[in-house]
Formats: structure tokens, C-alpha cells, sequence
């Protein structure tokens, strides 16, 4: 009884399911308007076709909406490379008198504040303990040092403040030209899913053996997501163009071979097809079929491209 019971269970919970998913979209007459329709008919029916959704449908399907306004199109030149360490944000700490470890506080990996203690150290001389402490915050990179040892003149420690990183791109010759110091760079980091903006501020004059140059970038980490031996993409800004009308490039959808932008009006979403011009593959330039000030669909447009779909299939049926 108990297992028949259960089954009735999931089989009501099943058609329920069912139920609230069927009825999470209403598409009502979705019929894109496209420019070289020879079908009678076929405009008059498309001001009608409309996808209606509830905010809470918008919500739970994760559709993001923007205005559509004036943009800057990027040129860009794609680089590779990856994270390294800051050396300029990297201190070597050793003893002021020379004397005997007399105890660790601080391993490798560990994180210290500006003025904390990394060791005590007992002098040679007046045979009194002093502290060793970190002149900046930052996280311990290396330890040289352990208890009973003598200070001598070596580096006990390094500490290195990551809250700024280098990004060495890899730049082939044919590249050369276009790279110049102050330049912007945007980051991608796939393995972090870190983007950021940043600025490039050294160039090296010595090529290497893979014919390449070193192209330096220096980029905020405030969370220190970014780690060294992280691989990057990079593009470096060559020239900025102003368009009347930019959108996300991701909000651009193809419907019977055309370009479409889902947009929000009083009856629901219009699947409205739009001329395309330039892109720097963030934003792209709209030439036709869309104002600034409309609001269009940025995030998740596959899901009403998808009901475009079915009303079609039903369509047919």
C-alpha cells in the first residue's frame, strides 16, 4: 500500500509539474517582422505577435532587460598570456642584528597584516628578543628561516601584496605596431571568472625564442582572485568608435536566418529583427529596428526564441 501509495504521489506531483511548466510562457501570435516578408498579411499579423510573461515569469526565468542607449564600439587587438606575480608589491625581510630564531609565527601561505610579527629573533650582542615584522600586508611567500638558525645577512622572509597583479601578454611581430604603453586592456580569466579593465605599462625590448614580446598589463585584484600562473585572454583597446544605438551582443538571436532583438512593450515581448553593424564582441552597433531609450532583452533571449519555435511548430501542426 505504501508503494502504491508513493507512486500516486509522484505521479500527481508529475502532472503538477507539468502543469506549472506549460503554463510558465504564454505566447500569443509570435510572428517576427521581417523586412523581406513577401507574405500577405504577414506584417499586419507580426504588430500583433506579442510573448506575454508575468514579472514573476521574467524573474524565475533569469531574463535581464536594458535600455538600449549610445555606445563606444572597441577595436581590440586579442592577446594571451597569464598572471604573474607584482614584484614591485613583493618585500624581502631580514634581520636588523644579527641572532638566533627563536620562534616562527608565520608559515608560507599565511596571510599577515602591515606591523604583524613573522619571528623573533635574540640578538648576538645584547642577547635581548626583538620582533621581525612584515612592512606590508599581504600573504607569506616564502620562508628561509626556522627556529634555532642563525639570522646572518640573508631574506628570512618574503611577503607579497596581491591586491594588484601582472598580466604578461605574448605579442607576435606583426602585432608590434599596434601596442603602446598607457593602451587599455580588457581581462578575461576563465578559470577564476574574473573580467577586468586594465592598463598596459611595460613593454619589453627583447624579443624570446618563440618570436614573441612581452606586453605587461597592470590589474586590480582586490579579492585576490587572480593568482599567479592564471592563463588569460586578452584584448587590447586600439581605437574607440561612438554608435548611435549599442546593445549586448549576447541579445541578438536568429529566427528564419535573421537577426533578432527581443523587445518589451505594453502587450509583451516583440521579437523584432534589427540591422547590425559593427561589434567588438561585448557591444554591437544597431543600424535599423531599434530607438535608444527601448528596453530589449540582454540575458536569457533563448528562452523566448524558443517559444517563438514552438508557436511555429504549433503553427504547422
Amino acid at each position: 500500500m505504501r508503494i502504491l501509495t508513493l507512486i500516486k504521489t509522484l505521479f500527481v506531483g508529475i502532472i503538477f509539474c507539468s502543469t506549472l511548466l506549460s503554463l510558465s510562457i504564454v505566447s500569443l501570435s509570435i510572428s517576427p517582422t521581417f523586412a523581406d516578408s513577401n507574405e500577405p498579411g504577414q506584417e499586419e499579423e507580426a504588430e500583433e505577435g506579442h510573448i506575454k510573461l508575468a514579472p514573476e515569469q521574467i524573474k524565475f526565468a533569469g531574463i535581464k532587460l536594458e535600455e538600449a542607449t549610445s555606445g563606444n564600439i572597441r577595436e581590440v587587438l586579442p592577446l594571451y598570456g597569464q598572471v604573474v606575480t607584482n614584484q614591485q608589491n613583493v618585500h624581502s625581510v631580514s634581520a636588523r642584528f644579527a641572532g638566533v630564531i627563536t620562534k616562527i609565527s608565520k608559515q608560507i601561505g599565511d596571510s599577515v597584516r602591515q606591523g604583524e610579527v613573522l619571528a623573533m629573533v635574540e640578538s648576538n650582542d645584547s642577547l635581548k628578543s626583538y620582533a621581525i615584522k612584515s612592512s606590508i600586508s599581504g600573504v607569506v611567500i616564502e620562508r628561509n628561516v626556522n627556529v634555532g638558525e642563525q639570522t646572518s645577512d640573508k631574506t628570512l622572509f618574503k611577503v607579497a601584496d596581491f591586491s594588484t597583479v601582472w598580466v604578461d601578454l605574448a605579442a607576435f611581430p606583426k602585432d608590434m605596431t599596434k601596442v603602446r604603453l598607457g593602451q587599455q586592456a580588457r581581462i578575461r580569466c576563465s578559470a577564476a571568472d574574473v573580467t577586468g579593465d586594465g592598463q598596459v605599462i611595460y613593454i619589453s625590448p627583447l624579443g624570446s625564442d618563440n618570436q614573441t614580446t612581452k606586453v605587461r598589463v597592470l590589474l586590480e585584484n582586490p579579492e585576490n582572485l587572480l593568482v599567479p600562473g592564471h592563463f588569460i585572454t586578452a584584448e587590447i583597446s586600439l581605437s574607440e568608435t561612438t554608435v548611435v544605438v549599442a546593445i549586448r551582443s549576447e541579445a541578438v538571436q536568429m529566427l528564419k536566418e535573421h537577426n533578432v532583438v527581443f523587445v518589451q512593450e505594453e502587450e509583451g515581448f516583440e521579437p523584432r529583427e534589427v540591422t547590425l553593424g559593427r561589434t567588438d564582441g561585448e557591444l554591437i552597433e544597431v543600424l535599423a529596428g531599434l530607438k535608444v531609450g527601448e528596453t530589449y532583452v540582454t540575458k536569457n533571449s533563448f528562452i523566448l526564441k524558443a517559444e517563438v519555435g514552438k508557436g511555429d511548430i504549433e503553427d504547422d501542426d
